[in-house]
């Protein structure tokens, strides 16, 4: 265990101690905690919290840790309060991939013992992909896990995988198992909700061929990879050097050559769009989005986090929208 894995434990397990103890006071002070009638679902981030509102309805009640632009997950630290809302989970729903590694913390220092739903282990592009296996996708994946059981980064694997509507709507499908599973007389209603939220799904996928028959094979700057499962879906093609993008995703800087490629990509007039991240940036983001103003192609950003009052079905529409308007500029 690093120092600072060890620190945060720690710190966390001594906070916890000062948290419990004013939760008790509030109680008897006559404060209201969680509906015991309602299966308490925690997800990692509110994307995958609303996700999980619409496969629950009305039977769960949903906390999402990570729910502001303000907030990246990657290095988000979680506090005394997460990991009580942790140890209370009935469910957990994290990406993994390395993406939110502060729930297997959180997991491990509350001592939960709920199910955990890894999304990134639904994606296609997932290492052995064991969530598409109807046997393995209940038993616990240990291939993306560390020396400390944690869920690390895979080389080579994006885990922003909300971004490919088809990997969600395995996720979906997964929710409403695990809560079936915790309350069989309501596991109908579960699927139905599922199956409602997966038809929505199918209404992304068939705007996303709309936009590959149309614009297939035209070339995209990404600046992070967050959106690539996206532009991917919509037949279009990441020209970005992957030494780019990663330097921006870890908030490295951007090696000299590596910037001078990528500003030739956008001055041989090949990309149709770029595309930031509105919670990552840098000075080399910034000459990038300089490049194409000055060169008229059109620039959106994505983010990584659900836009406040948006659903993920409203939010996927609102981004697939942007990115075939900008592509027909």
């Amino acid at each position: 265990m690093t120092l600072r894995r060890r620190t945060t434990l720690l710190g966390l397990a001594a906070a916890s101690t000062l948290a419990l103890a004013g939760c008790a006071s509030g109680a008897a002070a006559g404060g209201q905690g969680p509906d015991d009638a309602l299966l308490q679902v925690v997800a990692s981030t509110s994307v995958y919290g609303q996700i999980a509102e619409e496969v629950g309805g009305d039977l769960v009640e949903v906390t999402s840790i990570v729910t502001s632009d303000a907030q990246d997950p990657h290095g988000f630290e979680p506090s005394a309060r997460d990991q009580l809302t942790i140890a209370d989970a009935d469910l957990i729903i994290e990406n993994g991939g390395g993406y939110d590694s502060f729930v297997d913390a959180l997991i491990e220092s509350s001592g939960s013992e709920a199910p955990v739903i890894t999304a990134a282990e639904y994606s296609h592009d997932y290492p052995d992909n064991a969530g598409h296996d109807e046997e393995a996708a209940h038993e616990e994946d240990e291939h993306a896990e560390d020396e400390h059981g944690e869920h690390a980064h895979i080389e080579g694997f994006n885990e922003h995988v909300w971004y490919d509507p088809h990997t969600v709507a395995h996720v979906a499908e997964e929710i409403a198992h695990e809560l079936g599973e915790l309350s069989p007389d309501d596991a109908a209603t579960f699927t139905a909700n599922a199956e409602a939220f997966t038809a929505e799904i199918e209404g992304l996928e068939a705007d996303l061929d709309a936009v590959a028959a149309t614009y297939g094979g035209d070339q995209v700057f990404v600046t992070e990879p967050v959106p690539v499962y996206l532009i991917e879906a919509a037949g279009l093609t990441n020209a970005t050097p992957g030494d780019f993008s990663e330097a921006v995703e870890e908030g490295q800087d951007v090696a000299p050559a590596t910037l001078l490629e990528s500003l030739g990509l956008l001055e041989s007039g090949d990309v149709r769009v770029v595309i930031t991240n509105t919670q990552t940036g840098g000075a080399e983001t910034t000459q990038i989005l300089d490049e194409a103003e000055s060169r008229g192609i059109p620039t959106i950003a994505f983010s990584e986090t659900l836009p406040e009052g948006q659903t993920y079905i409203s939010w996927m529409q609102a981004n697939i929208e942007a990115l075939s308007t900008a592509l027909a500029a």
